[in-house]
């Protein structure tokens, strides 16, 4: 029976403990759901910064589409997709050769305009003064002379003139007579002298054979054996010279027996000549004998006032409308040279800063012209973002902001914001956006063009200011208030809770400012279902928030 009363003493104990914890364990669960739905926090001092979010991409600031002005054959590509290329490195070529001879030929224009104008300014010499004024001599010489009439002695020369020619005309129509008609007599005379000139080349002949011991063979032929003296070479040269003789004896007979048609077309246009010189002579003496003519004599006064006004001009110096006129020659060759180089340098595209080459579009050899090259400096990055026209407002130029890359989430560059762009961007859902540019600060990153990017633009900061849970506020949207539930424990741990109008400024998706209300320190209630998303904040702690616009 003892033993019996110990085992539900041990039993009545484990039931007893058993309830016991279950009561300690509900006691916990009810205490947690409490602290769940009375939630407090400390309003502390922090810094609080608002801001506008927005996403774009990465872009070059400076960026090229560098196109061929003039059309050619290319010559070089020196550049692929990829190459890095400094300013001033030349990218493609065209060839230029054409372009270079035209250069060097307008160059040669600039030097002639140059020394044209050089010499019209420049202090005339004596030569060119003497030169001037005998000209002006001679042409006054000239026009007296014909306002004079001619002189005895002119008249005379020019009677002289005219028989001169008519002689020569006469010996012209002789020489053609002679030419055309040979007699009887002309040609038995030369056939007597080719047969002088024959029987003297046969005695030559004979001499020479004596001298050189020849012996006659029997086709008629001789076997000679000449001897060296000077006998020997007199008969050698007596021999020569008859048969020369023989020759021309020959050529008279064969030109009196058959006259030469040429020798009577020479002696027919001499005649000719001579003719139109007895012309031209009779001409001038006819007019000689009349007198100078109107035109003749308005030509010399012409003459003569040209005359005198070169040297004037040479004495005074260049007219203004002169020298107008050679400094607009030196300008228009100068022109012209300049349009020639730029021809030269638009078939030659160079880098217009360091960069990298993005595309090309030319190959050696093909002939082309307009696009050929596009480059980007990537040294010099941005983001451009699409920012919503409700927060538009907000933005100015040289505000903060924060970017991150969707390749490293969680690296942070530092941006700030360059331009807002005047007007929306297209768009066919109906909602303006417009382009905000963003400059990158220093990373470390190897940031690429086209990067996904998202950003955080600060629009307002505030340091040093009280800071409450955005869970502890409590909004009267009618009309346009906010209050707090200000908890208050005393010495027993009794709470009491009262409702604080407040006074806010900035707000981001967490903390919000309290200008007016509160003071560090005070204890809020936190909402019931954002209570337990709360931490508790100690006195003191400072964060930077990032929000996504002002409380409602």
């Amino acid at each position: 029976m003892a033993s019996m009363k110990r085992k539900w003493i041990w039993v009545i104990g484990g039931m007893v403990l058993l309830i016991g914890l279950f009561v300690a364990l509900s006691g916990r669960r009810n205490q947690a759901t409490a602290a769940e739905i009375g939630g407090t926090a400390v309003v502390f001092v922090g810094d609080l910064a608002e801001s506008v979010s927005a996403s774009g991409q990465v872009a070059a600031v400076r960026q090229a589409a560098l196109s061929l002005t003039a059309s050619g054959v290319v010559e070089q590509v020196n550049v692929a997709v990829g190459d890095t290329v400094q300013a001033g490195d030349v990218l493609v070529q065209l060839d230029t050769a054409a372009l270079a001879r035209a250069v060097a030929s307008a160059e040669l224009d600039v030097t002639a305009a140059q020394a044209d104008l050089d010499a019209l300014l420049a202090d005339p010499t004596p030569e060119d003064i003497a030169a001037a004024r005998a000209a002006v001599r001679n042409a006054r010489a000239r026009l007296d002379d014909l306002l004079d009439g001619p002189s005895e002695d002119e008249l005379a020369a020019s009677k002289a003139s005219v028989r001169a020619a008519q002689a020569n005309v006469s010996a012209a129509q002789a020489d053609l007579q002679a030419t055309q008609d040979v007699s009887e007599a002309d040609i038995m005379e030369a056939q007597a002298n080719l047969q002088d000139a024959l029987d003297q080349q046969q005695a030559a002949h004979d001499i020479w054979t004596r001298l050189a011991d020849c012996e006659e063979n029997e086709d008629g032929s001789h076997t000679c054996t000449p001897v060296d003296n000077n006998y020997m070479e007199t008969a050698t040269q007596n021999v020569q010279s008859a048969k020369a003789k023989v020759a021309l004896a020959q050529a008279r007979l064969d030109e009196l027996s058959a006259p030469d048609a040429h020798r009577i077309a020479s002696a027919q246009a001499a005649l000719n000549a001579a003719v139109a010189r007895y012309d031209a002579a009779v001409a001038r003496h006819e007019a000689l004998v009349l007198g100078a003519t109107d035109a003749e004599i308005a030509a010399a006064q012409a003459d003569l006032a040209q005359a005198q006004a070169a040297l004037e001009n040479l004495l005074s110096g260049p007219s203004e409308t002169d020298v107008a006129i050679y400094e607009t020659r030196v300008a228009q060759a100068e022109t012209a040279l300049q349009q020639a180089r730029n021809a030269l340098a638009d078939a030659i595209l160079v880098a217009p800063f360091d960069g990298v080459i993005t595309a090309v579009h030319v190959n050696q050899g093909e002939r082309a012209t307009g696009l050929a090259v596009t480059i980007v400096d990537r040294a010099d990055l941005e983001v451009i973002l699409s920012v919503d026209q409700v927060d538009l407002g907000r933005l100015t130029v040289g505000q903060p902001a924060v970017a991150t890359l969707e390749t490293w989430l969680d690296e942070e560059i530092s941006a700030t914001v360059t331009a807002i762009a005047p007007r929306a961007m297209d768009s066919e859902s109906g909602v303006a956006a417009y382009e905000v540019h963003l400059s990158l600060g220093e990373t470390t990153l190897p940031v690429r063009v086209g990067m996904t990017a998202n950003a955080d633009l600060i629009t307002a900061r505030q340091e040093g200011v009280l800071l409450v849970p955005n869970a502890a506020l409590t909004a009267d949207r009618q009309a346009g208030t906010y209050s707090v539930d200000r908890v208050h424990t005393d010495a027993q741990g009794n709470q009491t809770i009262t409702a604080v109008p407040v006074t806010i400024g900035l707000q981001d998706d967490q903390y919000t400012q309290i200008i007016d209300g509160l003071s560090e320190g005070d204890q809020v209630r936190l909402s019931q279902l954002d209570a337990q998303k709360e931490q508790t904040l100690r006195p003191g702690q400072r964060l930077l928030g990032n929000a996504t616009g002002e409380a409602e």
